[in-house]
């Protein structure tokens, strides 16, 4: 007989408040998450319980499941309230029920869906679904594809523990805490079959099935659904699929982005949403191409090359990492194995599977690549800011190894942020007496927000100094917390609410130099300590838990602001979350951001800095070398002129360009005040900064260029390829089939300049090819002149192209092809005749890889 005590079964139920029928659309407005950008809905629910509302992080959910049922009771006949409810149910439904910006420029669309794929998700601190700038981005997207009215869908991972819960031990050294989610007491609803019961998917992993069930969470229009392996039916290892955010090794990882990829599929398809297009936001979700490939396969009887034709049509990825280091990529064995499962139903061999996640000239044995793999089942690519986008394209050059640079078909779409949800309290009121309530629904408006500069200078003041007030008390309420573990006697004595600001909160990489103000301390200590014009830091920001040389930065940090000279004037906020982030970009004064040049994709934490008010000082890298490039300084600072250097070389010379900014133009402008104690040359650039920014750096203007760019081509696109049975993709993997075999016959048999070597500017130059196509067709290819100014050098950096036509075919069966080049600038010039394979089918003429030069 056992001695082995049996677990007891537990059987589980709900418990939910009892909501006075008076208040029964209070549970409707905190189920949708337009209250985390909607003023008007926020204030109701802080109007029910102040205390309690701070303590649950705003979440209404838990809110109305902790108050008291008195308290309710004494809602349900206050009348006041009652109309503050029905105001609050009344703009949501309104604003649900409103015809959107997408339905108008977009009519063609149809019943297309878009769905949105991303590992992690920002919505608001209360779901602790994110780490930083990336699921931050994913929320924010989310929240402008509501406003505008997009077809679109989430699909994220429900994590048990989510990210982790920073600690700062006596030292300064980064601990971390994972408590536990409870989802039951969250902003979300279960998904459920049409008898009520759960929604349960099933995904398949090497010897097993792993089950996941899908919570809602309605974010206005848009509903993101989150999978969630923390199941009883699950073992323990299977659980931790969705256990924390960027735990574990990398079989963890790898098993999470199957759930993800493959599993979000399974769940849109089990819910009834199949997906016109699906965007990737970072490689993470990239297997969800191989299980699009393998549902038309088996449903249309496709081959892998169709199929790959017709889904790639309808994907869209965006990296977001511009070094290869930061990028996942896993043992091949390991892809290996976990996709063996999806492989036969592929039709491919192991070594076709694993090439897909490589580039061509990859050493036998190399890593799995999930970007590499993403931009091979993409039709749509781009990075996140111009700079970005040139960094992306040289960097994955090899992808496209005979395509000049700046010809890689990655193209840019810069980052934005969601302005409702950043702009602070007292600056929306603020933006509604000047601009009108509009301002929150146009934030890509320009004519609007240059009405910015008819607030009056006092009022604008009064509202930012409110804000670094309460930034202040909330560093002051931190210090109470941690008195315990520091040497100060008065929490007062942290900051000062008169002082210049300078904030710097994110992730806390190395190559982010958030000590690079600390380089001289002498110098920095003069700066901070002098007692006529104060200045004072504020830090904030997680780093990875495997990053150790994140973690001494921040312990750099601590040590610092101990140090005497120091002592109050620098500061770091434990536990960073959106909750500090909100006070910190709308309480600072200055906005500090000090990466290594180009390792910053964009970064929007100085958006919402802006948006603010405060002034960005900042290397020239991401989003602030364009908006810097196109506005200067009249909306901020930059520490140097956008010079690159190798890792560490340049963090001297930086940081002392850093300095002198502060030391000669930042700090004597903020105290430079006039009789009634405004400083108005810097209220100029207050107003300059947002009037400029805001308008051209939110996702207003970012979603719209998805839409018009990306989305919109993409539905037109898949719905060409998959018409008429798969018409269009059958067309076009026969013809990339026919072009690959006869490539190696294809010649450039003599390339003449008909023209004279010395022309006039405005005089055209002729030149002729003499090209073999072997089994091609003219029609099949492109033939170009590739030319432009040669800078004084032996290579053309960045050519311009110039068609060449078929003149006639010749005996031998080669064709003669005649192209003018312009002349419109003298100089040294070159040029060089190529062809490509060509097809109006094809996205991108450089698609196919297939280049042949003369």
């Amino acid at each position: 007989m056992s001695s082995t005590r049996p677990s007891p079964t537990l059987r589980r139920f709900t418990v939910i408040p009892r909501l006075p029928p008076a208040l029964d659309r209070l549970r409707e407005l905190a189920q949708n998450l337009s209250w985390a950008w909607s003023p008007l809905a926020r204030e109701l629910f802080v109007r029910i319980d102040p205390p309690l509302h701070e303590a649950v992080s705003g979440n209404p959910i838990e809110l109305l499941a902790r108050v008291k049922q008195s308290r309710l009771d004494e809602l349900a006949a206050d009348d006041a309230f009652l109309s503050h409810q029905a105001a609050a149910h009344a703009a949501l439904m309104a604003y649900l029920s409103q015809k959107t910006w997408f339905e108008k420029s977009f009519p063609e669309a149809g019943d297309a869906r878009i769905a949105y794929f991303s590992m992690e998700y920002g919505l608001h601190e209360s779901l602790p679904i994110y780490s930083g700038g990336l699921g931050v981005l994913a929320g924010d997207h989310l929240k402008s594809a509501s406003d505008l009215g997009l077809p679109l869908v989430g699909v994220g991972l429900a994590y048990a523990e989510g990210y982790f819960r920073q600690t700062l031990a006596g030292d300064g050294w980064q601990g971390e805490r994972y408590p536990m989610t409870d989802w039951n007491k969250l902003p979300v609803s279960p998904v459920t079959t049409s008898s009520g019961e759960r929604l349960v998917i099933h995904v398949q992993y090497p010897d097993r099935v792993v089950h996941a069930q899908i919570w809602r969470v309605q974010v206005g229009r848009v509903p993101l659904f989150l999978l969630d392996a923390n199941l009883e039916e699950n073992t323990p290892a299977d659980r931790a699929i969705t256990g924390a955010l960027y735990g574990g090794d990398q079989e963890l990882r790898v098993r999470q982005e199957i759930m993800l990829g493959i599993g979000g599929v399974h769940a849109l398809e089990a819910i009834g949403l199949r997906p016109t297009v699906c965007h990737m936001n970072e490689g993470h979700s990239a297997f969800l191409a191989l299980e699009r490939i393998a549902r038309l396969m088996r449903e249309r009887g496709a081959s892998f090359a169709v199929a790959s034709e017709a889904t790639s049509a309808g994907n869209v990825f965006t990296t977001h990492t511009p070094v290869p280091a930061g990028n996942d990529a896993f043992d091949p064995e390991l892809v290996r194995r976990y996709l063996e499962p999806y492989r036969a139903a592929l039709g491919i061999d192991e070594q076709q599977l694993l090439d897909l996640g490589k580039t061509e000239t990859a050493e036998p044995g190399a890593p799995f690549s999930m970007p590499v793999f993403a931009f091979r089942t993409a039709d749509h690519k781009n990075g996140v800011s111009a700079l970005h986008g040139e960094v992306s394209r040289r960097m994955w050059n090899a992808l496209w190894p005979h395509v000049p640079e700046h010809e890689v078909p990655i193209d840019a779409i810069t980052n934005g942020v969601h302005v409702p949800t950043w702009i602070s309290g007292e600056m929306s009121a603020l933006l509604t007496r000047y601009l009108g309530p509009r301002w929150a629904e146009a934030t890509d408006d320009r004519d609007l927000w240059a009405r910015v500069h008819e607030i009056p200078d006092a009022e604008l003041w009064q509202a930012h100094e409110h804000r670094r007030h309460r930034l202040v008390t909330l560093a002051r309420q931190w210090r109470r917390e941690r008195a315990a573990h520091e040497t100060l006697s008065f929490p007062e004595e942290v900051l000062d609410p008169r002082a210049l600001t300078i904030g710097f909160a994110r992730r806390f990489a190395t190559y982010k130099r958030a000590t690079l103000l600390f380089t001289d301390v002498a110098r920095v200590t003069r700066l901070l300590g002098d007692a006529e014009r104060p200045v004072q830091l504020v830090f904030a920001g997680k780093a990875h838990p495997q990053d150790k040389g994140g973690k001494e930065l921040i312990r750099g940090i601590v040590h610092a602001s101990r140090q005497a000279g120091l002592r109050g004037r620098v500061v770091f906020l434990e536990d960073y979350e959106m909750r500090i982030a909100r006070a910190l970009v709308s309480g600072v004064d200055v906005w500090l951001n000090t990466p290594r040049r180009p390792h910053e994709a964009s970064g929007t934490s100085g958006m919402k800095a802006a948006a603010n008010g405060a002034l960005n000082l900042s290397v020239l890298d991401g989003w602030w070398a364009e908006a810097y490039a196109k506005h200067g300084a009249r909306v901020g600072w930059a520490i140097g002129r956008g010079e690159e250097y190798e890792d560490g070389e340049g963090d001297a010379i930086e940081a002392g360009l850093l300095y002198d900014v502060l030391e000669r133009e930042v700090v004597p402008l903020f105290f430079d005040r006039d009789a009634s104690g405004l400083p108005r040359r810097w209220i100029e650039k207050m107003k300059h900064a947002m009037a400029s920014l805001v308008p051209e750096f939110n996702t207003a203007r970012m979603v719209k260029s998805y839409a018009s760019r990306f989305y919109a081509p993409a539905i037109d696109r898949a719905a060409r390829m998959t018409a008429n049975d798969l018409a269009g993709a059958k067309d076009l993997a026969r013809w990339k089939q026919r072009i690959h075999a006869a490539w190696p016959e294809i010649e450039i048999a003599g390339v003449t300049a008909r023209t004279a070597t010395v022309v006039r500017v405005g005089d055209p130059v002729e030149v002729e090819a003499i090209v073999d196509l072997g089994a091609l067709e003219p029609g099949d290819v492109a033939v170009e002149l590739y030319h432009g100014p040669t800078l004084g050098g032996h290579a053309l950096p960045r050519g311009a192209l110039a068609p060449m036509r078929v003149e006639r075919r010749n005996a031998d069966g080669t064709y003669t092809f005649v192209g003018h080049i312009p002349t419109e600038e003298s100089g040294s010039h070159a040029f060089a005749a190529r062809v490509m394979p060509w097809n109006e089918a094809l996205r991108h003429t450089s698609d196919t890889s297939l280049v042949r030069w003369a």
